[in-house]
């Protein structure tokens, strides 16, 4: 009986863990990539949504702005014919860009114009939006062309079945707004009008222009995650993002925002969108019943504030606390 190869079966052993271990990590990073793309809408749209909370303001009207957004690219770029790929692309996101920064416009107008509380007029146009879209497209799917697709799909040397533009898009879109409320005089304005809106006005701080322009800046976004995700999938209808607000505003309020205004990061928002796109792909894993989504989601909110609300608490009665034992004068 010949002798045994232990070396050959050692090196045969250590072949195949390496190969297992190279397949978990591909199969951990293919999971990390598709969650992120899975967030990406509503991070990039949290954002957004996350500088109207820091102000002091609401906006539900981002799912109708997106779907609105969304279906206006498509009949424009059918409207407009064959096209070079370049321009196809560009003339897209003018489009979607377009659509969504007119639909904010609008919004902070109306909230500064007519003086009413911002969650009616974002509501009302909500409503106005969405039935916008429904009539012009007949509530029919319009295909987008396959330029877009292109880019929205690009793999960039990852392989098949990743596709990181939108992650790229995400984390390019959480860096600007990070560095804009942080480092810019208009992000401090933002925070200030947030935080004491009629201290501010009284420093000489145009509140409502300040306003506006962050309505224009959730509108901007909501056009940008439109373009994205109408070019991913192929096609935009007037359903689309329907419900999206609750996830986009969770987004926010998860990710740090106070709903009171005055606080809060893009950053927070992006991890926040992050954090809901897990909790949904977790239920999807252990095969729980999809219903319980909306349960622990709707926790999540409800703690979130519920600890934002009582760290403020803290602080002013430490303040107090602090002053009152300050010697008298």
């Amino acid at each position: 009986m010949p002798p045994l190869n232990t070396t050959g079966l050692w090196s045969a052993q250590v072949e195949a863990v390496s190969n297992l271990e190279r397949s978990l990590a591909d199969g951990r990073q293919r999971a990390l990539i598709q969650m992120a793309t899975d967030a990406s809408g509503f991070a990039i749209m949290g954002v957004g949504a996350t500088i109207v909370i820091i102000s002091g303001g609401i906006d539900l009207s981002v799912g109708a702005v997106y779907a609105l957004a969304g279906v206006a690219m498509a009949m424009v770029l059918r409207a407009a014919g064959p096209m070079s790929s370049v321009a196809t692309v560009g003339l897209g996101l003018l489009t979607c860009l377009s659509i969504g920064t007119a639909c904010g416009l609008a919004n902070g107008l109306m909230v500064i114009g007519l003086g009413v509380h911002p969650f009616i007029i974002t509501l009302g146009t909500m409503w106005m939006l969405r039935g916008v879209a429904f009539v012009v497209t007949h509530a029919e799917s319009i295909l987008v062309p396959q330029a877009l697709t292109s880019v929205a799909k690009a793999q960039l040397g990852l392989g098949t079945a990743l596709y990181p533009v939108p992650l790229l898009a995400m984390l390019a879109v959480a860096a600007v707004g990070g560095v804009y409320l942080s480092r810019t005089v208009m992000g401090r304005h933002i925070f200030a009008v947030g935080g004491n809106a009629e201290a501010s006005r009284y420093s000489g701080l145009s509140v409502g222009r300040v306003r506006v322009g962050v309505y224009v800046l959730s509108g901007l976004t909501a056009g940008l995650a439109a373009f994205l995700g109408a070019a991913f999938y192929g096609s935009a209808t007037s359903s689309d993002a329907n419900g999206y607000e609750l996830y986009v505003i969770a987004s926010a309020v998860v990710g740090g925002a106070s709903l009171v205004g005055g606080k809060g990061s893009a950053v927070g928002a992006t991890l926040g969108a992050l954090l809901i796109v897990m909790i949904r792909q977790a239920i999807r894993t252990l095969h729980l019943d999809q219903n319980y989504e909306w349960i622990i989601i709707g926790s999540a909110l409800i703690l979130a504030v519920v600890v934002d609300q009582g760290g403020t608490r803290f602080l002013v009665g430490r303040m107090a606390g602090r002053v009152a034992a300050l010697p008298p004068e």
